[in-house]
Parts: structure tokens; C-alpha cells; sequence
């Protein structure tokens, strides 16, 4: 009996046991996360506060992935004047509210996010309880892009594009990519930016890299392009080709009516002339013939 009294007080203990781990060490259940999505290169304002409280004299850190250093305040010093440790990726893209301290703000502000920005963003005040205040989850959408001077591994440079056979009424295009990873999606558009039906693309592996040939058949003049997409590292990169056929022309409705108009115009016109002088002729003979004259 003693031993099963002894053996359910413990077990009644150990929760609270663990609470008390997980309050001290700043991490309590149900932390909420806020979740903000962007489109790369815009601004974004990471919230978080303590409470109305003057936070002039305290400390509160922001960390990434709970590993980088995002932004520090410490009783008036901060990352650059007067703090180093801030991880390379926000040097001079980070900044705090210094004439909102005094209301308990402790936001960040982060300039022209990256999609290295992804992660979770955690706001810590190390001498209160709870230490965390905020937890952001921050989702940076990439905008497809030419990446190539960005040194993107795996970003595949321009294609090439050549017009292979051309005749009066249609042309053969070839767009050729080399050593391109991850795999990326070619096709051929208009300068309109519709798809232009292709044959189906020549795909040759080697090394994990990826070597394409697609080509399409064309039938009227024009620009067009050839498109490679890397959706998994937000690369894209074209190249154009113009195309100019002897295309056969059709005459527009309006002028070609127009046209048929003035030709019949004319003919009636010459058709009375005709009628007016064969009178006069006709006129002419009878009086010649009245006065006993010789035609």
C-alpha cells in the first residue's frame, strides 16, 4: 500500500517537475507563432513588445532559428554601436523603434527581405518571465528572376537559340541549355507570352546536370523566346530570336470592297462616254446626210 501511495505521488509530481524545467528555461506549452508571408524584396516589421513597460534600460534579443543573431538591445547599446556578434546576413538591414521603447516596443524592422530570411524569428527578454515574447514565422516568396550574377549554384546561363530551317511561310527554332540543375522547365513564347506548341524537349542527363534541345515550328514573323525555369531556386533566363517570313498577305475586307467599288465606278463612267459619243456620231451622220454632204 505504501508503495503504491509513494509510486502515484511521484507520478503526480513529474509534470509539475517538468513545468517548472520548462518555465525556467524560458519555453512554456502553447507558444503561438504568428505566421507572415512576403514576396522577396519587401519590407517587413516583425512584432513584439513588453506590455506598456519602459524598456530604455533592458535587454531584448532577436534571434533566427534560435542559432543567429538577428538584433540585440542592451540598455542603449545595440548591434554596431557598441554590441558585435550580429550574424553577417542583417548588418544594416535591421533596425529597432528607439523613440518607442519607452512604451515597451521591441519590434524590429527588416529592409529588402531575402528568401535566406525564411525561418523562425523569436524575440527574447532574458531577465523576465516568460523570456519569449514573440514568435514569428516568417515565409519569403522568391520572384523568378535572372539569378546568374548572383552566383545561384546550379543557375544555368542563357540559352542558346538558333533558327535551324526557314522557308516562306514557317520557321524551325532550336533552343539548347547546358549543365543545368536542378532540371529546370523550358518553353518557347511569343512576344505576347503565350506558349508556342514544341516538339517534345531532347533531355540528356550526366553528373546530375541536364543538357535540353527543344524546338518549335513558327509560322508568322515575329519576336520570340526561349524561357528557363528554375522554380526551386527562383531562376529564370531567356534569349530572343526574331523571325521574319515572306508571309502571304490578304487584303482587308473594307479596302479590298473599297477597291471593287472604284473599278465598278470607273467602268460605268467610260460605259456612258461610250454611249454619249456613239450619240453624237450618231447625230452627227444624220445632219451630214440633211444637208447632202460626203462623210
Amino acid at each position: 500500500m505504501f508503495l503504491l501511495q509513494r509510486s502515484w505521488t511521484e507520478m503526480e509530481l513529474l509534470p509539475l517537475v517538468c513545468f517548472c524545467l520548462l518555465t525556467c528555461s524560458g519555453t512554456t506549452f502553447g507558444d503561438e507563432v504568428t505566421k507572415m508571408i512576403l514576396k522577396e524584396n519587401e519590407d517587413v516589421i516583425l512584432p513584439c513588445s513588453l506590455d506598456s513597460t519602459n524598456i530604455k534600460s533592458e535587454t531584448f534579443d532577436w534571434k533566427k532559428d534560435d542559432q543567429k543573431e538577428v538584433f540585440m538591445y542592451q540598455n542603449g547599446k545595440l548591434y554596431n554601436n557598441g554590441l558585435s556578434g550580429q550574424d553577417p546576413q542583417f548588418k544594416g538591414r535591421v533596425f529597432h523603434f528607439d523613440d518607442q521603447l519607452q512604451s515597451g516596443n521591441a519590434s524590429i524592422f527588416i529592409n529588402k527581405t531575402k528568401v535566406s530570411d525564411n525561418g523562425r524569428y523569436s524575440c527574447i527578454f532574458p531577465h523576465h518571465q516568460p523570456r519569449t515574447r514573440s514568435i514569428i514565422e516568417l515565409i519569403v516568396d522568391c520572384i523568378l528572376k535572372d539569378r546568374t550574377k548572383e552566383n545561384k549554384p546550379g543557375s544555368c546561363p542563357e540559352p542558346s537559340v538558333t533558327n535551324l530551317h526557314e522557308t516562306n511561310d514557317q520557321a524551325l527554332l532550336e533552343c539548347k541549355l547546358q549543365g543545368a540543375f536542378p532540371k529546370p522547365k523550358v518553353q518557347w513564347l511569343d512576344s505576347d507570352n503565350n506558349t508556342v506548341p514544341a516538339e517534345e524537349p531532347q533531355v540528356t542527363e550526366s553528373r546530375g546536370a541536364y543538357n535540353i534541345i527543344l524546338n518549335a515550328i513558327v509560322k508568322r514573323s515575329g519576336d520570340y523566346y526561349c524561357v528557363s525555369t528554375q522554380e526551386e531556386i527562383c531562376h529564370q533566363v531567356d534569349r530572343r530570336i526574331q523571325v521574319i517570313l515572306q508571309e502571304k498577305t490578304t487584303a482587308d475586307p473594307v479596302t479590298q470592297g473599297s477597291n471593287t467599288g472604284w473599278i465598278i465606278g470607273v467602268a460605268v463612267l467610260i460605259g456612258l462616254l461610250l454611249v454619249a459619243v456613239g450619240f453624237a456620231c450618231h447625230f452627227k451622220r444624220k445632219s451630214n446626210i440633211g444637208t447632202g454632204s460626203v462623210v
